[in-house]
């Protein structure tokens, strides 16, 4: 998908990649008192259809938009709903798991509200992880701390046996938060589900500070994670400051997307060279980042570079290392900055005042910002809504500023990238002031 110049969204999708699954015709009237109630023929523009065209042209794309139902599929009073946390932690965990709980308590009196913990191991019986049942007075104060309260993992666990877990508990809806890895689980779960032919529906609400998911944007905790990554990089300024020809490199998270990194150098504004994993830049030669950090030294006397994780991966061979859930172990880019600066600063004469700052980790595990958990409350009572009404396979998204549904097959296949051809990148690079770095071919593996 890309912005086109008149700002319409065109999409790689047919108006039928848009169909939400249900479990069935709607039986029960809601309990919940609600102003108005959201039709399934209500839909949301997302854009146009660049694989659909017709003799009027591409084809408008609407998803269904989110909401509660004034008719259910399932009776809550009879309905046990779960919750599983997967993959790294992020602000505002805590908070989507709380509006889960109270919406389903207070607004639908659901029979219980059940916690999966750590992760899809809570469900494998050999792992030997107790269930917790939530009630309202034990979520309401675990927004203000970080993390999740359920613990969570990462790696593939059997299918089967997670729905054998879904069946031995009753369970009839469940909510997973997490990310790319998580919703194909979701969508491997859900397939088995249909060939059993049982009646559970699987929600999952999108979780990444990354904030690279396809048709929500932004991911919740990605604001509160750009904001607090802005406090190592004003650290980063002074250490640059003071010192003749101070360098600060900033190492943020962005495993293949660089938003953070982006989105943090934009909003500070002492940021002179950004790294991220969709530019190929060249370190040394000419249009290389080393050539442009010396200008920079020579007429300004110091310097702050900020690097995503996954920037510069094509100057190393790889790891050849994966993480339980497959993604592969980067090298690490701020001991390859800092080992490459250090070596052309000295060649040059220049004597260089290099501090190199790696907050990864805090940045997501800080309570979310205001901004984020009121986000994270609409996403959960969002996925109670969807869930009880019978939806399933399905991901809750933001388009156009407006809640929707958004089917599994359309967000697992690739992760969302920064357009370096955009005015997004663009910004970026009017903020910072930086070059379009000449480009380096990849390393052999």
């Amino acid at each position: 998908m890309r912005n086109s110049k008149d700002a319409v969204l065109e999409l790689h999708v047919s108006p039928g990649d848009t169909v939400v699954p249900n479990l069935g015709a709607a039986r029960f009237d809601t309990p919940k008192q609600s102003a108005s109630f959201t039709s399934d023929e209500a839909g949301v523009l997302a854009g146009i259809s660049k694989d659909s065209l017709t003799a009027e042209g591409a084809q408008p794309i609407f998803f269904e938009e989110a909401g509660p139902r004034a008719r259910l599929f399932f009776n809550p009073h009879n309905t046990k709903l779960a919750i599983v946390t997967c993959g790294g932690i992020c602000p505002g965990v805590n908070d989507v798991i709380r509006a889960i709980v109270m919406e389903a308590h207070h607004h639908y009196g659901v029979a219980a509200t059940l916690g999966i913990r750590y992760g899809l191991r809570g469900f494998i019986p050999a792992c030997r992880h107790d269930v917790l049942e939530f009630t309202p007075r034990a979520v309401a104060e675990i927004h203000e701390f970080g993390g999740t309260i359920l613990g969570s993992s990462r790696g593939p666990q059997p299918v089967d046996e997670i729905v054998d877990a879904l069946e031995r508990l009753n369970i009839s809806v469940l909510v997973m938060i997490g990310g790319i890895g998580t919703l194909r689980a979701a969508s491997a779960i859900q397939g088995e589900i249909a060939a059993r032919g049982i009646s559970v529906a699987i929600v999952c609400i999108p979780k990444t500070v990354d904030n690279d998911i396809h048709f929500v944007s932004p991911t919740f905790g990605f604001r509160t994670a750009a904001e607090q990554a802005t406090e190592a990089i004003a650290c980063a300024h002074v250490e640059a400051l003071g010192a003749p020809y101070g360098i600060g490199l900033v190492k943020l998270m962005g495993r293949q997307a660089g938003f953070i990194a982006a989105e943090a150098s934009m909003g500070l504004k002492h940021v002179n060279f950004v790294l991220v994993p969709e530019e190929r830049f060249a370190l040394a030669g000419p249009g290389g980042v080393l050539e442009a950090l010396e200008k920079r030294l020579r007429t300004r006397g110091h310097a702050v570079i900020v690097a995503a994780e996954g920037a510069g991966q094509h100057l190393t061979p790889g790891t050849g290392r994966f993480d339980p859930s497959g993604n592969p172990l980067l090298a690490d880019v701020g001991a390859l900055l800092a080992g490459e600066i250090k070596a052309y600063c000295k060649e040059k004469g220049l004597p260089i005042n290099l501090k190199v700052i790696d907050p990864s980790y805090i940045v997501r595990a800080v309570p979310a910002n205001t901004a984020d958990s009121v986000y994270c409350g609409f996403l959960g009572r969002l996925a109670v809504h969807a869930g009880l009404a019978g939806k399933t396979g399905l991901m809750i998204g933001c388009v156009n500023d407006r809640f929707v549904h958004v089917p599994l097959p359309l967000v697992i296949g690739d992760r969302k990238h920064i357009d370096i051809a955009s005015d997004y990148w663009q910004a970026v690079l009017d903020s910072t002031g930086q070059p379009r770095f000449a480009e380096a071919p990849l390393q052999p593996a």
